[in-house]
């Protein structure tokens, strides 16, 4: 049987402003940029200039007076500006024909595998074999390594160019590759790499002698820094042996590193989205809105609104159509200009309540100045949401007077001294950093005497704590760090 039932539910729904509004305060700088580029093309009404008009619905009054019969659902009063400027004000037309825009010159540069292949055009070789160390020669990877197995790549020639070859030959090829600039460029592992770079280093120096020696002989202990055991087992003295060591570290373990093509690995830009200035002990911020532009709604679609409301004998369907589409884009227009003014407005207020939180820190630039501080700390002192908190210092970067920092540096958890004191596991981070930093590289602190120099000094962290502090800076193991 079918039956009726009443039920009471209440629903938390986010509003199309509202996520639009969540969305723009994730994007930093850079790609705040690239979405008002992308709103400005999708968006007729939207225009870029330097006047920021705003609209304003008007007040509706209680007594209103009658319409007509086909009274349209919104009033085009509230999408036009008496006070609109023209478009000829906001521009500047007094270029010259005789002006000259010089465009400045790019260069593409090389390719590190263009470096090899030119190379390659130097060597006597037939069609064939030619055709074969190119192919070779596409299999090495930016490090300068073929990373393939031959003979997997003895099948790829087979079935996808229906090339004959044998592992032997492309061994045999692969030599000549290992023969080119820069030294080590081929090799298929470590060992191999940093053989082949020390076989050039000449025959006659007793250093190179030994230590292509330990490379060949006792290279999983060399990676493992036992140089007791390699010592006994090649009967060197102390001095000789620190200087195969010395030798075997000077090579370099990427050769293709020292090609270095800006156009294949540019690092990424970072554009800070807050500028920090001190002076005089006060400190001023303010939003890097460089390279945003300031938005407003276009002018000729204001006068499209003001004809169609001045023509009310020729409304015709299609007009009506027209008149609708127009008052989507002017509704979505001012939605995006007044989300655009939101996030610039959360920004502001979270980065002003960081900086109070860490005012010492701001002032001096000093590490072991911050304190400790969460999520949760500045969403009670500003009132937001901890999500939003969390939306703003995710990407974000500020310039300061001692660097740009990521807004997630400032936040770290909090510990105790011995005093009760709370400190920031920042400020340990840097003390467990000067430490090792300062040690005897021959005999460098283990995590057990790291633990007991931090309790001296008032900070009680256990050896677990000190190894994932030490791991989390990329520190490698007491054995690791040491050095003849």
């Amino acid at each position: 049987m079918l039956k009726q039932s009443l039920q009471q539910k209440l629903l938390q729904k986010l509003s199309p402003q509202q996520i639009q509004v969540i969305k723009l305060l994730e994007l930093p700088t850079l790609q705040l940029e690239e979405r008002i580029k992308k709103e400005l093309e999708e968006n007729p009404v939207l225009e870029e200039g330097n006047t920021e008009e705003d609209y304003h619905d008007d007040n509706q009054s209680d007594e209103a007076p009658e319409k007509d019969k086909d009274q349209e659902e919104f009033s085009l009063e509230d999408y036009m500006n008496d006070e609109d400027t023209p478009s000829y004000k906001l521009s500047a037309q007094n270029y010259s024909q005789d002006d000259k825009h010089e465009e400045i010159p790019f260069s593409g540069g090389t390719t590190f595998h263009e470096l090899l292949i030119s190379q390659l055009g130097l060597r006597i070789l037939t069609p064939e074999k030619y055709a074969l160390t190119e192919y070779l020669i596409g299999n090495i990877d930016e490090d300068g390594y073929l990373r393939r197995e031959i003979e997997s790549i003895v099948d790829d020639l087979a079935f996808s160019m229906g090339v004959e070859t044998s592992y032997e030959e492309l061994v045999e090829l692969l030599r000549v590759i290992q023969d080119f600039d820069p030294a080590g460029v081929g090799a298929r592992d470590l060992q191999e790499c940093l053989l082949l770079q020390i076989e050039r280093k000449g025959k006659f120096n007793p250093d190179v002698k030994l230590a292509k020696l330990i490379l060949k002989k006792n290279f999983e202990e060399f990676t493992k820094k036992h140089y007791d055991k390699i010592q006994k087992r090649v009967g060197a003295s102390d001095e000789d042996f620190k200087c195969a060591v010395d030798e075997i570290l000077k090579l370099n373990p990427k050769p293709g590193s020292t090609f270095n093509n800006p156009l294949d690995k540019a690092s990424p830009t970072i554009i800070p989205d807050f500028i920090l200035e001190e002076e005089d002990g006060d400190l001023l911020l303010s939003l890097n809105s460089r390279n945003v532009p300031e938005l407003h709604i276009s002018r000729a679609y204001s006068e499209m609104l003001e004809d169609y409301s001045g023509n009310k004998k020729n409304q015709s369907r299609e007009n009506k159509d027209a008149v609708m589409f127009v008052k989507q884009k002017l509704d979505s227009a001012k939605w995006f200009i007044d989300a655009i003014k939101q996030r610039q407005n959360t920004l502001l207020i979270s980065m002003n309540a960081i900086i109070d939180f860490q005012r010492e820190y701001f002032l001096e630039g000093d590490e072991r100045k911050l304190r400790p501080m969460i999520l949760k700390d500045i969403a009670e002192i500003t009132g937001l949401d901890i999500s939003t908190i969390s939306r703003v210092s995710n990407s974000k970067y500020i310039q300061t007077h001692f660097g740009i920092f990521s807004l997630k540096y400032f936040f770290s958890e909090g510990l105790q001294t011995d005093s009760g004191e709370e400190v920031s596991t920042r400020e340990i981070k840097k003390i467990l950093h000067e430490c090792i930093d300062n040690e005897d590289k021959k005999k460098p602190l283990t995590d057990d005497k790291l633990a007991v120099i931090l309790k001296e000094k008032s900070y009680m962290i256990a050896r677990r704590t000190v190894a994932k502090y030490r791991e989390q800076l990329n520190i490698p193991v007491a054995r690791l760090r040491k050095e003849l």
